[in-house]
């Protein structure tokens, strides 16, 4: 699991499985404001977001750049153009044309919150 800080779980949960198709994997209750929150991409090797709602002023400062505005995570596909157009479709920020590389297709989109990802295809997928 990654930990992945959010301001809101509801809007996280909204925007991981609609724009980028990912499944709820659980979503418990352990407090009146806590919940344990698992999103995973679809046919996943099991990886999943953990999706840490920020609880004081210093992690939400950090919600949207837990990087430090690099790339922070890299979504793997077998079918960029597929993925793309449909992410594309449901509205998702990309902050550059899809361009191919030594290693691959790939393209930096944006989650909801600002923090950058890779959509990338591997040549030897």
């Amino acid at each position: 699991m990654i930990s992945l800080v959010v301001r809101d779980y509801d809007e996280a949960i909204e925007f991981y499985t609609k724009k980028l198709g990912f499944e709820l994997v659980e979503d418990t209750s352990l407090t009146d404001t806590k919940r344990w929150v698992r999103v995973s991409p679809p046919h996943g090797n099991g990886t999943c977001l953990l999706l840490a709602k920020a609880v004081d002023d210093e992690q939400t400062q950090h919600i949207g750049n837990q990087t430090g505005g690099r790339v922070f995570l890299f979504l793997q596909t077998n079918n960029f153009w597929q993925d793309y157009n449909s992410m594309t479709e449901a509205g998702v920020t990309f902050l550059e044309k899809p361009r191919e590389e030594n290693y691959g297709t790939v393209v930096v989109f944006q989650d909801l919150y600002g923090n950058k990802w890779d959509l990338l295809e591997l040549k030897n997928s």
